[in-house]
């Protein structure tokens, strides 16, 4: 698994694939050699909160998109800056979009609704990101909401969220420390997002452990 901040892991995604009978490794950006996922079985490509096109800045993010173009033809998903790193391999745009932080909704598409995202329709995600992608050619958009348009595509053995259904609510004094310059300078209020994990944490770790568990059960 391709870890980019120690705060932002597998979450409630771990024990299930463990369960699935996977080893779980994660390789640290930045520490250790990415390249070493080429050939695993599933790798999970996580968040963090950097810009996927600021490989000026963070060089490391070419080694992942490097990572990400030798496995196109095996299974791997992208969970929000993974997703966003995704799309620039397959062709698309990454830029500024509607700003979403919080618990909320998306919205399935047809597609989305016969996918591995059908436990997520009408249950809250966490959301926690600024730029949105947009849909490469020849993938299949699986989800999207009223903020913006683009939540999740399948592109061949790829699968890619925009949002964290990974995100374990009891861990999100983590997230809240982790994130503290964003949440200040966002305006946004520590003890609201920790009533929001209260409120929807169990619902949404639900929906987030049924969806890893049908993607892996169809492999």
């Amino acid at each position: 698994m391709i870890r980019f901040v120690a705060f932002e892991d597998l979450g409630t995604w771990e024990a299930e694939i463990r369960a699935h009978r996977y080893d779980v490794r994660y390789l640290d950006v930045g520490v250790d050699d990415v390249r070493e996922a080429g050939t695993a079985d599933v790798v999970v490509v996580l968040g963090a909160p950097i810009d996927a096109t600021d490989s000026d800045t963070y060089p490391v993010l070419d080694e992942v998109r490097a990572l990400l173009d030798a496995r196109r033809d095996r299974p791997t998903i992208g969970v929000c800056l993974g997703a966003q790193l995704m799309a620039l391999v397959a062709g698309a745009v990454v830029a500024p979009g509607a700003r979403e932080v919080g618990y909320g909704t998306v919205e399935l598409t047809d597609a989305g609704r016969a996918s591995s995202l059908q436990s997520l329709d009408c249950a809250p995600v966490l959301h926690w990101h600024a730029d949105t992608f947009g849909l490469p050619e020849g993938a299949v958009l699986l989800a999207g909401n009223a903020a913006n348009s683009h939540q999740a595509f399948a592109l061949g053995p790829w699968l890619a969220v925009q949002f964290h259904p990974e995100a374990d609510p009891e861990a999100i004094e983590r997230w809240l420390i982790g994130h503290t310059g964003d949440i200040h300078r966002w305006g946004l209020s520590v003890a609201e997002l920790r009533q929001a994990a209260r409120d929807h944490g169990d619902a949404a770790t639900m929906g987030g452990v049924q969806m890893i568990r049908d993607w892996l059960r169809a492999l």
